[in-house]
């Protein structure tokens, strides 16, 4: 099994567009897994029947107890979020569960308790097996939680004997960018022709090098600026990593998306003829 991953230094370079057609190349030989927990997108594009729902916990809050509770101020007093309310009821919005007045308590009142973070989910496409996760709006630990659905994802690949686990990571180089990393065997870093896309280029190929991931390059949307095209490809040269090819840009992306199906799905000209060889090169980089 081949564990390909996707990666950007920013957002909207194209990154989860690439990783549906791909998907599609696959012929259902795949897994698919989306990183991007925050902002996960990728059953938009591959339509999806949820088959599994799970619920994530990477948190705890503080809960008084009224019983207990001696009204002594102290945890109000302390509390650096201002959770604690004049009742001496915890605002679940403001508790960061650092757990402080748990420990600063004399009459042992509060307690900490596990919260729902988020859910994962496996679900049917017409292009292989989906596993994806929905984060709670404010929560945290979105390392922890790619890191499950990367492993469930691993797991059903290697059940279903299938070729391929192919991961769409989310943009930027924190902590879930390193979790999608984690054990790929080739990234595909998907950048354009910006000067911010230039700048976080080089800031998710050097992660990948940390990691020791060999990355290659996509530049979408290349003639958009054929200048910033060229300091890519120059920098690529100087940092000896492969330019896989350069999509133009094409309104026929938006369109597939809004129909919901892979780019290769919706154009069967040129533009999809690049995109699959793109995908041949990658899968053999």
């Amino acid at each position: 099994m081949k564990k390909l991953t996707l990666v950007s230094g920013k957002g909207g370079t194209g990154k989860t567009s690439l990783t549906a057609s791909f998907a599609a190349l696959a012929c259902e030989d795949t897994v698919l897994v989306d990183g991007d927990v925050d902002a996960a997108n990728l059953s938009l594009l591959t339509g999806s029947d949820m088959l599994e729902r799970h619920d994530f916990s990477a948190s705890k809050m503080a809960n008084i107890d009224q019983e207990k509770c001696e009204s002594c101020n102290l945890c109000r007093e302390l509390c650096r979020f201002e959770a604690v309310s004049e009742d001496y009821t915890v605002d679940k919005i403001a508790c960061e569960g650092c757990g402080l007045c748990y420990y600063a308590c004399p009459h042992q009142a509060v307690s900490m308790n596990e919260t729902i973070s988020g859910q994962w989910f496996i679900s049917k496409t017409p292009y292989g097996t989906l596993v994806h996760a929905r984060l709670g709006v404010a929560e945290e630990n979105s390392g922890k939680l790619v890191t499950i659905i990367r492993n469930k994802g691993e797991e059903l690949a290697g059940a279903g004997g299938k070729e391929y686990l192919l991961i769409d990571g989310p943009p930027g180089i924190g902590c879930p960018v390193i979790a999608s990393l984690s054990g790929a065997d080739r990234a595909l870093v998907v950048t354009e022709p910006t000067v911010s896309g230039i700048h976080d280029l080089g800031r998710i190929v050097s992660v990948c090098c940390h990691f020791r991931v060999p990355a290659a390059v996509c530049i979408n949307r290349y003639d958009i600026s054929e200048e910033q095209t060229r300091a890519i490809e120059s920098y690529c040269k100087k940092e000896n990593i492969t330019v896989l090819g350069k999509i133009p840009f094409d309104r026929a992306f938006v369109d597939a998306m809004l129909n919901k199906i892979p780019l290769v799905k919706y154009d069967h000209g040129p533009l999809s003829s690049l995109v699959e060889e793109i995908w041949e090169n990658f899968k053999y980089y």
